[in-house]
């Protein structure tokens, strides 16, 4: 029997709101576009599958996934509507996990495109089952038109925050079959200190040919609020905002009003643990929460 009409069932998005009620429009919008950060996401979901996927791909769910991230888009959310009386933020938080499905890649983007870009590919390649593939592309479609029409609501004026957290270090295993095993591996303690520490913040603003895309007084009001609690912040290090991403097209639809910030992850978890749910600490989540928001509002300016 197709799994199409369970996997249908599948809610795609959590949606908050703070501050003014409608029919205010929202000042800020923060998407979360992995926000599938709990264990019960991720069963919610293989439940339904045909495909064989990999033995214990939970494991890569864990480490792959932007853990931390929702609890900062409220916790930036609570913040800048404190600071600005009046206001509205809205926070969309994905709840389709992108162990199966990456909810912010373009599904028409080339294999070649995604490795150019630095960056996991939109449908895994163990989604073999024709059911599931048709079933994971409806639910991406699902929660890109409700995004879509979130920041349709912004107008001319709102700005657009999108809210990753990412691994410490960054590990250089295949997307295949063996991820797990290989992950494993990466992580062993004697192996997994060789990889690069990244930013503790990264800006991810820089196209493929270096051009920035973030205003420079947004940068550098999220340099100065982030310098205040001993925090520093690169610029596009990591990866760059790449055609093959959402992220792509919002940053096109919303110019000089779009801010896409990396955290690392080990900065927020208590502690950080890559194969299972972790624990999420408030109080270093609030360290992050008032220079985030601050260049919020700087986007707004």
């Amino acid at each position: 029997m197709s799994t199409a009409p369970r996997l249908a069932d599948t809610p795609v998005v959590e949606r908050l709101t703070f501050g003014a009620a409608a029919p205010t429009p929202p000042s800020l919008l923060i998407e979360v576009p992995h926000g599938a950060t709990r264990t019960l996401d991720y069963r919610r979901v293989e439940a339904h599958l045909r495909s064989p996927l990999p033995d214990n791909l939970v494991d890569f769910f864990h480490v792959n996934t932007d853990a931390g991230a929702p609890e900062l888009a409220v916790a930036v959310a609570q913040r800048f509507v404190a600071d600005r009386p009046g206001s509205r933020a809205v926070v969309l938080r994905c709840l389709i996990p992108r162990t199966f499905i990456d909810c912010n890649r373009r599904l028409d983007a080339s294999p070649e495109a995604f490795r150019a870009g630095k960056v996991t590919p939109g449908l895994m390649p163990w989604i073999t089952h024709e059911d599931d593939r048709e079933a994971l592309m409806a639910l991406h479609a699902r929660y890109v038109a409700a995004v879509l029409a979130e920041a349709a609501s912004l107008g001319d004026t709102g700005a657009l925050l999108l809210l990753h957290t990412y691994a410490p270090r960054s590990v250089d295993v295949s997307v295949d079959a063996d991820i797990v095993p290989n992950l494993r591996r990466a992580y062993l303690p004697e192996v997994v200190e060789t990889w690069p520490l990244r930013p503790a913040v990264d800006v991810i603003h820089r196209d493929l040919e270096g051009v920035p895309h973030a205003p420079p007084a947004v940068l550098a009001a999220l340099r100065d609020g982030l310098a205040a609690v001993g925090v520093a912040v690169a610029d596009g290090a990591t990866y760059p905002l790449h055609p093959s991403t959402l992220a792509w097209d919002h940053v096109r639809r919303h110019p000089g009003r779009t801010l896409c910030v990396e955290v690392r992850r080990d900065l927020v978890a208590a502690p950080f643990s890559p194969f299972e749910e972790m624990v999420i600490d408030p109080a270093l989540v609030e360290r992050f929460a008032g220079p985030l928001a601050g260049a919020c509002a700087a986007l707004l300016e």
